[in-house]
Protein backbone atom coordinates (compact mmCIF):
# COMPACT_ATOMS: atom_id res chain seq x y z
CA UNK A 1 0.00 0.00 0.00
CA UNK A 2 1.34 3.57 -1.06
CA UNK A 3 1.67 5.78 2.39
CA UNK A 4 0.06 8.83 3.20
CA UNK A 5 1.57 11.77 4.95
CA UNK A 6 -0.71 10.83 8.48
CA UNK A 7 1.11 7.53 8.27
CA UNK A 8 4.88 9.05 8.04
CA UNK A 9 3.86 12.07 10.20
CA UNK A 10 3.02 9.09 12.77
CA UNK A 11 5.30 7.02 12.12
CA UNK A 12 7.14 5.42 15.84
CA UNK A 13 10.61 4.68 16.31
CA UNK A 14 11.76 1.34 17.52
CA UNK A 15 14.73 -0.94 18.87
CA UNK A 16 15.36 -1.30 15.23
CA UNK A 17 14.64 0.15 11.68
CA UNK A 18 11.12 0.40 10.52
CA UNK A 19 10.87 -0.02 6.92
CA UNK A 20 7.89 1.29 5.68
CA UNK A 21 7.15 0.90 1.63
CA UNK A 22 5.74 2.69 -0.74
CA UNK A 23 5.92 0.67 -3.63
CA UNK A 24 8.19 0.89 -6.80
CA UNK A 25 11.57 0.45 -4.45
CA UNK A 26 10.72 3.76 -2.22
CA UNK A 27 10.82 3.00 1.66
CA UNK A 28 10.56 5.23 4.58
CA UNK A 29 13.57 3.94 6.92
CA UNK A 30 13.04 4.56 10.82
CA UNK A 31 16.05 4.79 12.57
CA UNK A 32 16.11 4.35 16.70
CA UNK A 33 16.97 7.68 16.88
CA UNK A 34 13.45 8.97 15.82
CA UNK A 35 14.95 10.25 12.38
CA UNK A 36 13.12 9.22 8.83
CA UNK A 37 15.08 8.73 5.97
CA UNK A 38 14.11 8.21 2.43
CA UNK A 39 15.94 5.19 0.43
CA UNK A 40 14.85 3.55 -2.75
CA UNK A 41 15.97 -0.34 -2.67
CA UNK A 42 16.84 -1.49 -6.53
CA UNK A 43 18.95 -3.82 -8.69
CA UNK A 44 21.68 -2.91 -11.05
CA UNK A 45 24.31 -5.27 -13.05
CA UNK A 46 22.68 -8.07 -10.84
CA UNK A 47 23.31 -6.47 -7.11
CA UNK A 48 21.14 -5.03 -4.81
CA UNK A 49 22.00 -1.47 -4.32
CA UNK A 50 20.07 1.29 -2.20
CA UNK A 51 19.67 4.67 -3.10
CA UNK A 52 19.60 7.52 -0.37
CA UNK A 53 16.63 10.35 -1.27
CA UNK A 54 16.99 12.60 1.48
CA UNK A 55 15.59 13.10 5.22
CA UNK A 56 12.11 13.69 5.99
CA UNK A 57 10.33 16.31 6.00
CA UNK A 58 12.62 18.37 4.76
CA UNK A 59 12.16 15.51 1.91
CA UNK A 60 8.00 15.43 1.56
CA UNK A 61 6.09 12.64 0.14
CA UNK A 62 5.97 14.18 -3.27
CA UNK A 63 9.23 15.10 -3.65
CA UNK A 64 10.61 11.42 -2.63
CA UNK A 65 8.68 9.49 -5.18
CA UNK A 66 9.78 12.05 -7.86
CA UNK A 67 13.50 10.99 -6.80
CA UNK A 68 12.28 7.65 -7.09
CA UNK A 69 10.55 8.15 -10.46
CA UNK A 70 13.74 9.84 -12.23
CA UNK A 71 16.29 6.87 -10.44
CA UNK A 72 13.53 4.59 -12.17
CA UNK A 73 14.04 6.89 -15.53
CA UNK A 74 18.15 6.20 -15.21
CA UNK A 75 17.60 2.65 -14.49
CA UNK A 76 15.46 2.23 -17.35
CA UNK A 77 18.73 4.08 -19.03
CA UNK A 78 21.25 1.38 -18.00
CA UNK A 79 22.62 3.78 -15.59
CA UNK A 80 22.92 3.40 -11.79
CA UNK A 81 21.16 5.89 -10.14
CA UNK A 82 23.78 6.12 -7.72
CA UNK A 83 26.73 6.95 -9.47
CA UNK A 84 24.71 9.70 -11.13
CA UNK A 85 24.30 10.73 -7.84
CA UNK A 86 27.88 11.55 -6.86
CA UNK A 87 28.48 12.71 -10.25
CA UNK A 88 26.15 15.27 -9.65
CA UNK A 89 26.98 15.97 -6.31
CA UNK A 90 31.07 16.32 -7.44
CA UNK A 91 29.84 18.30 -10.37
CA UNK A 92 27.81 20.80 -7.81
CA UNK A 93 31.20 21.14 -5.23
CA UNK A 94 33.03 22.19 -8.61
CA UNK A 95 30.53 24.70 -9.67
CA UNK A 96 30.37 26.16 -5.63
CA UNK A 97 34.09 26.36 -5.69
CA UNK A 98 33.90 28.10 -8.92
CA UNK A 99 31.98 30.99 -7.57
CA UNK A 100 32.08 34.68 -9.21
CA UNK A 101 34.57 36.00 -6.39
CA UNK A 102 36.86 32.87 -6.74
CA UNK A 103 37.38 33.54 -10.34
CA UNK A 104 37.65 36.93 -10.21
CA UNK A 105 40.49 36.34 -7.82
CA UNK A 106 42.66 34.19 -10.43
CA UNK A 107 41.91 37.23 -12.83
CA UNK A 108 43.35 39.61 -10.14
CA UNK A 109 45.88 37.36 -9.67
CA UNK A 110 46.83 37.11 -13.54
CA UNK A 111 46.97 41.28 -13.93
CA UNK A 112 49.35 40.87 -10.91
CA UNK A 113 51.24 38.59 -13.07
CA UNK A 114 51.36 40.73 -15.73
CA UNK A 115 52.36 43.48 -14.08
CA UNK A 116 49.52 46.02 -14.48
CA UNK A 117 50.21 49.31 -12.38
CA UNK A 118 49.15 49.13 -9.01
CA UNK A 119 46.62 51.97 -9.64
CA UNK A 120 44.72 50.25 -12.41
CA UNK A 121 44.63 46.63 -10.34
CA UNK A 122 42.84 49.20 -7.45
CA UNK A 123 40.10 50.24 -9.46
CA UNK A 124 39.58 46.86 -11.12
CA UNK A 125 39.06 45.41 -7.29
CA UNK A 126 37.15 48.53 -6.42
CA UNK A 127 34.36 47.67 -9.43
CA UNK A 128 34.04 43.90 -8.51
CA UNK A 129 33.57 44.75 -4.83
CA UNK A 130 30.17 46.55 -5.86
CA UNK A 131 29.19 43.10 -7.18
CA UNK A 132 30.74 40.66 -5.43
CA UNK A 133 27.36 41.47 -2.35
CA UNK A 134 25.08 40.26 -5.60
CA UNK A 135 26.47 37.30 -7.19
CA UNK A 136 30.09 36.56 -5.63
CA UNK A 137 29.11 33.95 -3.72
CA UNK A 138 27.25 32.42 -7.00
CA UNK A 139 28.51 29.49 -9.31
CA UNK A 140 29.69 31.44 -12.34
CA UNK A 141 27.73 29.24 -14.64
CA UNK A 142 24.69 29.48 -13.01
CA UNK A 143 24.84 33.39 -13.02
CA UNK A 144 22.29 34.74 -15.60
CA UNK A 145 21.91 38.03 -17.28
CA UNK A 146 18.94 39.18 -15.10
CA UNK A 147 20.87 38.90 -12.10
CA UNK A 148 24.09 40.88 -13.44
CA UNK A 149 21.47 43.74 -14.63
CA UNK A 150 20.08 43.69 -11.32
CA UNK A 151 23.28 44.15 -9.67
CA UNK A 152 23.77 46.63 -12.23
CA UNK A 153 20.59 48.37 -11.64
CA UNK A 154 21.75 49.09 -8.26
CA UNK A 155 24.71 51.23 -8.93
CA UNK A 156 23.07 53.23 -11.57
CA UNK A 157 20.21 53.59 -9.13
CA UNK A 158 22.44 56.03 -7.07
CA UNK A 159 23.46 58.17 -10.22
CA UNK A 160 26.37 56.04 -10.86
CA UNK A 161 25.86 55.23 -14.98
CA UNK A 162 29.40 55.53 -15.95
CA UNK A 163 30.37 53.46 -13.35
CA UNK A 164 27.72 50.60 -13.97
CA UNK A 165 28.77 51.28 -17.08
CA UNK A 166 32.32 49.89 -16.45
CA UNK A 167 30.97 47.53 -14.07
CA UNK A 168 29.63 45.46 -16.79
CA UNK A 169 32.72 45.53 -19.00
CA UNK A 170 34.92 44.12 -15.85
CA UNK A 171 31.94 41.59 -14.83
CA UNK A 172 31.96 40.66 -18.82
CA UNK A 173 36.22 40.30 -18.42
CA UNK A 174 35.73 37.89 -15.51
CA UNK A 175 33.09 36.10 -17.48
CA UNK A 176 35.58 35.40 -20.34
CA UNK A 177 38.15 34.32 -18.18
CA UNK A 178 35.87 32.05 -17.10
CA UNK A 179 35.07 30.53 -20.70
CA UNK A 180 38.95 30.84 -21.36
CA UNK A 181 39.30 28.48 -18.46
CA UNK A 182 36.89 26.08 -18.73
CA UNK A 183 34.45 26.78 -15.83
CA UNK A 184 31.80 28.82 -18.05
CA UNK A 185 30.01 28.08 -20.88
CA UNK A 186 29.81 31.71 -22.48
CA UNK A 187 29.31 35.57 -21.17
CA UNK A 188 26.07 36.66 -20.25
CA UNK A 189 26.70 40.90 -19.99
CA UNK A 190 26.82 40.74 -23.98
CA UNK A 191 22.88 40.12 -23.68
CA UNK A 192 22.92 44.17 -21.35
CA UNK A 193 24.47 45.99 -24.35
CA UNK A 194 21.57 48.50 -24.29
CA UNK A 195 19.97 48.18 -21.08
CA UNK A 196 21.79 50.44 -19.37
CA UNK A 197 21.12 54.17 -19.80
CA UNK A 198 24.16 55.90 -21.53
CA UNK A 199 25.84 58.40 -19.28
CA UNK A 200 25.60 61.81 -19.90
CA UNK A 201 29.85 62.70 -21.27
CA UNK A 202 31.34 65.65 -19.08
CA UNK A 203 34.49 66.54 -20.21
CA UNK A 204 37.44 67.86 -18.01
CA UNK A 205 37.58 71.29 -17.24
CA UNK A 206 40.17 73.20 -19.11
CA UNK A 207 40.99 76.45 -19.96
CA UNK A 208 41.93 76.77 -23.46
CA UNK A 209 41.80 80.05 -24.66
CA UNK A 210 45.35 81.79 -24.78
CA UNK A 211 44.64 84.73 -22.88
CA UNK A 212 42.86 82.78 -20.01
CA UNK A 213 45.63 80.06 -19.91
CA UNK A 214 48.34 82.94 -19.90
CA UNK A 215 46.09 83.90 -16.64
CA UNK A 216 46.25 80.70 -15.25
CA UNK A 217 50.35 80.71 -15.54
CA UNK A 218 51.04 84.04 -13.47
CA UNK A 219 48.53 82.55 -10.77
CA UNK A 220 51.06 79.43 -10.60
CA UNK A 221 54.26 81.57 -11.29
CA UNK A 222 52.59 83.29 -8.28
CA UNK A 223 51.48 80.27 -5.69
CA UNK A 224 52.75 80.69 -2.46
CA UNK A 225 52.50 77.16 -1.02
CA UNK A 226 54.61 74.38 -1.30
CA UNK A 227 57.49 75.13 -4.00
CA UNK A 228 57.20 71.15 -5.24
CA UNK A 229 53.22 71.56 -6.18
CA UNK A 230 53.90 75.18 -7.51
CA UNK A 231 56.35 73.19 -9.83
CA UNK A 232 54.40 69.99 -10.45
CA UNK A 233 51.81 72.54 -11.94
CA UNK A 234 53.96 74.05 -14.16
CA UNK A 235 55.58 70.77 -15.60
CA UNK A 236 51.80 70.00 -15.93
CA UNK A 237 51.81 73.10 -18.43
CA UNK A 238 55.38 72.57 -19.87
CA UNK A 239 54.70 68.52 -20.36
CA UNK A 240 50.97 68.16 -20.20
CA UNK A 241 51.31 64.20 -19.52
CA UNK A 242 48.47 63.11 -17.43
CA UNK A 243 48.19 64.15 -13.61
CA UNK A 244 49.17 60.87 -12.20
CA UNK A 245 51.96 60.21 -14.73
CA UNK A 246 53.73 63.18 -13.20
CA UNK A 247 52.82 62.62 -9.45
CA UNK A 248 54.61 58.99 -9.74
CA UNK A 249 57.73 59.75 -11.73
CA UNK A 250 60.30 58.77 -10.17
CA UNK A 251 64.18 60.35 -10.33
CA UNK A 252 65.76 57.46 -11.96
CA UNK A 253 63.23 57.94 -15.22
CA UNK A 254 65.39 61.42 -16.16
CA UNK A 255 67.99 62.30 -17.93
CA UNK A 256 68.79 65.91 -17.49
CA UNK A 257 71.71 66.04 -19.47
CA UNK A 258 69.87 64.53 -22.42
CA UNK A 259 66.40 66.24 -21.83
CA UNK A 260 64.70 62.86 -21.35
CA UNK A 261 61.99 61.65 -19.64
CA UNK A 262 61.20 58.04 -20.36
CA UNK A 263 58.05 56.86 -18.11
CA UNK A 264 58.25 53.15 -18.22
CA UNK A 265 55.11 51.07 -19.79
CA UNK A 266 53.29 50.43 -16.31
CA UNK A 267 53.16 53.49 -15.15
CA UNK A 268 50.84 54.69 -18.91
CA UNK A 269 47.55 54.16 -19.42
CA UNK A 270 48.03 52.39 -22.56
CA UNK A 271 50.57 50.26 -21.71
CA UNK A 272 53.72 51.62 -23.47
CA UNK A 273 56.49 52.66 -22.79
CA UNK A 274 56.40 57.01 -23.54
CA UNK A 275 59.27 59.20 -23.86
CA UNK A 276 59.11 63.46 -23.09
CA UNK A 277 61.20 65.81 -24.54
CA UNK A 278 61.83 68.63 -21.83
CA UNK A 279 62.17 71.94 -22.66
CA UNK A 280 64.81 74.12 -21.57
CA UNK A 281 62.62 75.52 -18.87
CA UNK A 282 61.26 72.38 -17.62
CA UNK A 283 65.12 71.34 -17.50
CA UNK A 284 65.51 74.44 -15.30
CA UNK A 285 62.32 73.13 -13.15
CA UNK A 286 63.70 70.10 -12.45
CA UNK A 287 67.16 70.90 -11.33
CA UNK A 288 65.67 73.07 -8.81
CA UNK A 289 63.27 70.58 -7.89
CA UNK A 290 66.02 68.18 -7.36
CA UNK A 291 67.24 70.13 -4.55
CA UNK A 292 64.10 69.58 -2.60
CA UNK A 293 63.55 65.97 -3.49
CA UNK A 294 66.59 64.51 -5.39
CA UNK A 295 67.81 62.36 -1.99
CA UNK A 296 64.78 60.21 -2.37
CA UNK A 297 62.65 57.81 -5.05
CA UNK A 298 59.36 60.11 -5.89
CA UNK A 299 59.71 63.86 -7.89
CA UNK A 300 56.93 64.41 -5.87
CA UNK A 301 56.49 62.65 -2.46
CA UNK A 302 54.08 62.51 -0.18
CA UNK A 303 53.61 64.93 2.63
CA UNK A 304 53.42 61.69 5.29
CA UNK A 305 55.77 59.09 3.73
CA UNK A 306 58.69 59.36 1.38
CA UNK A 307 57.85 56.35 0.69
CA UNK A 308 54.92 57.64 -1.91
CA UNK A 309 53.85 60.22 -4.13
CA UNK A 310 52.15 63.06 -3.60
CA UNK A 311 48.18 62.56 -3.20
CA UNK A 312 46.01 62.58 -6.55
CA UNK A 313 44.22 65.68 -4.97
CA UNK A 314 47.17 67.76 -4.22
CA UNK A 315 47.69 69.13 -8.19
CA UNK A 316 43.87 69.78 -8.18
CA UNK A 317 43.58 71.53 -4.64
CA UNK A 318 45.95 74.24 -5.63
CA UNK A 319 43.85 74.85 -8.50
CA UNK A 320 41.01 75.61 -6.24
CA UNK A 321 43.76 77.76 -3.78
CA UNK A 322 44.49 79.74 -6.63
CA UNK A 323 40.82 80.35 -7.35
CA UNK A 324 40.30 78.42 -10.29
CA UNK A 325 36.78 76.15 -9.68
CA UNK A 326 36.67 72.54 -10.69
CA UNK A 327 34.41 74.11 -13.48
CA UNK A 328 37.02 75.99 -14.80
CA UNK A 329 40.27 74.08 -14.58
CA UNK A 330 41.35 70.38 -13.88
CA UNK A 331 45.33 68.88 -13.68
CA UNK A 332 43.84 66.93 -16.92
CA UNK A 333 42.60 70.45 -18.56
CA UNK A 334 46.52 71.63 -19.01
CA UNK A 335 46.47 68.09 -22.07
CA UNK A 336 42.94 69.50 -23.48
CA UNK A 337 44.90 73.38 -23.45
CA UNK A 338 48.26 72.09 -24.92
CA UNK A 339 46.39 69.49 -27.43
CA UNK A 340 43.62 72.85 -28.60
CA UNK A 341 46.56 75.11 -29.07
CA UNK A 342 49.16 73.31 -30.57
CA UNK A 343 46.67 71.64 -33.43
CA UNK A 344 45.29 75.13 -33.73
CA UNK A 345 48.97 76.55 -34.91
CA UNK A 346 48.36 74.62 -37.58
CA UNK A 347 52.75 73.95 -37.31
CA UNK A 348 52.31 70.52 -36.18
CA UNK A 349 51.49 66.69 -37.68
CA UNK A 350 48.56 65.76 -35.54
CA UNK A 351 50.25 62.83 -35.35
CA UNK A 352 53.32 64.47 -33.31
CA UNK A 353 50.87 65.93 -31.05
CA UNK A 354 49.06 62.97 -30.35
CA UNK A 355 52.29 60.74 -30.09
CA UNK A 356 53.11 63.20 -26.97
CA UNK A 357 49.58 63.11 -25.87
CA UNK A 358 50.39 59.17 -25.41
CA UNK A 359 47.10 58.77 -27.20
CA UNK A 360 46.66 55.40 -29.32
CA UNK A 361 44.51 55.32 -32.43
CA UNK A 362 41.60 53.72 -31.66
CA UNK A 363 41.74 52.15 -35.98
CA UNK A 364 43.71 49.15 -35.17
CA UNK A 365 44.79 49.36 -39.16
CA UNK A 366 46.05 52.43 -39.36
CA UNK A 367 47.37 52.08 -35.98
CA UNK A 368 50.05 49.17 -37.49
CA UNK A 369 51.20 51.58 -39.95
CA UNK A 370 51.54 54.56 -38.05
CA UNK A 371 54.71 53.52 -36.73
CA UNK A 372 56.56 56.79 -36.85
CA UNK A 373 57.68 58.25 -33.47
CA UNK A 374 57.50 61.90 -34.54
CA UNK A 375 60.96 62.66 -32.39
CA UNK A 376 62.50 64.88 -33.77
CA UNK A 377 59.25 67.29 -34.91
CA UNK A 378 58.28 66.67 -30.78
CA UNK A 379 61.21 67.48 -29.38
CA UNK A 380 61.20 70.98 -31.69
CA UNK A 381 57.44 71.37 -30.67
CA UNK A 382 57.77 71.27 -26.58
CA UNK A 383 60.45 73.42 -27.04
CA UNK A 384 58.09 76.04 -29.17
CA UNK A 385 55.44 75.15 -26.67
CA UNK A 386 57.86 75.66 -23.23
CA UNK A 387 58.45 79.52 -25.45
CA UNK A 388 54.94 79.98 -25.72
CA UNK A 389 54.14 79.40 -22.47
CA UNK A 390 56.34 81.97 -21.59
CA UNK A 391 55.14 84.56 -23.75
CA UNK A 392 51.22 83.76 -22.85
CA UNK A 393 52.58 83.98 -19.01
CA UNK A 394 54.17 87.27 -19.37
CA UNK A 395 51.23 88.42 -22.36
CA UNK A 396 53.29 89.22 -24.90
CA UNK A 397 51.39 87.38 -27.93
CA UNK A 398 48.08 87.24 -27.57
CA UNK A 399 46.40 85.32 -29.71
CA UNK A 400 48.69 82.45 -30.08
CA UNK A 401 51.12 83.13 -33.18
CA UNK A 402 52.15 80.27 -35.30
CA UNK A 403 55.94 79.30 -36.53
CA UNK A 404 54.44 80.34 -40.12
CA UNK A 405 53.16 84.15 -38.70
CA UNK A 406 56.91 85.14 -37.61
CA UNK A 407 57.81 83.82 -41.01
CA UNK A 408 59.69 80.60 -39.23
Amino acid sequence: MPLNDLEIRKAAAGEKIVKMSDGGGLQLWVTPDGAKRWRMAYRFDGKQKTLAIGVYPEIGLKDARDARDKARRLLKEGADPSVAKKIQKSARALAIADTFEAIAADLMDKKRREGRADRTLNKVEWLLSLAKPSIGARPIAEISAPEILAALRRVEARGRQETARRLRATIGEVFRYAVATGRAQGDPTGALKGALAVPVVKHRAAIVEPKAFGALLRAIAGYDGAPETRIALELLALTFVRPGELRAAEWTEFDLDAAVWSIPAEKMKMRRPHRVPLAPRAVVLLRELRELTGAGRYLFPSARSADRCMSENTINAALRRLGFTQDEMSGHGFRAAASSMLNESGDWHADAIERQLAHVDNDSVRRAYARADFWEERIEMMAWWAERCGKMRSATILPLPTRNSRGE
